[in-house]
């Protein structure tokens, strides 16, 4: 049977590992990929280079606030998009991750749990700022 407790722990496990993913994935476009060669990289897609700092930022500053706990469910919701970009970039290297190129079944398993995390909200270990979870309700 699953208690709340136990619901709280598995929120803040999820929202812990894939704040620490986002962090991941940020810096290494900055230090491994250089943020010159992450925009370089978005234009060969046909995308802007605004959209690589965007994503960039996304990462980063969404990882950390999921680590905090601020504003969970609405940064989960933030950073589905830059995912599903993300799934876009990879679709023509084919479905495992393992690919060439890397597949698109990663990234859309995170936007999966990216919605997961939204739905279960900060769980355990959360930082609770009480003016902002008054400004978003529930989605703080």
């Amino acid at each position: 049977m699953t208690t709340q407790a136990s619901s709280d722990y598995a929120a803040a496990a999820l929202r812990l590992s894939t704040g620490a993913l986002f962090l991941a994935h940020g810096w290494l476009k900055v230090s491994v990929f250089t943020i010159p060669g992450t925009v370089a990289y978005f234009e060969s897609l046909g995308l802007p280079g605004l959209l690589a700092y965007l994503t960039i930022f996304a990462e980063l500053a969404g990882g950390a606030a999921l680590i905090l706990g601020v504003a969970t469910r609405l940064v989960s919701l933030a950073l589905i998009p830059v995912l599903l970009g993300a799934v876009w970039a990879h679709s023509g290297f084919g479905w495992t991750f393992s690919s060439e190129g890397g597949g698109w079944e990663f990234p859309l398993f995170w936007a999966v749990v990216q919605g997961t995390v939204a739905l279960l909200g900060a769980g355990a270990f959360a930082l609770r700022v009480p003016a902002l979870q008054r400004s978003l309700g529930q989605f703080a």
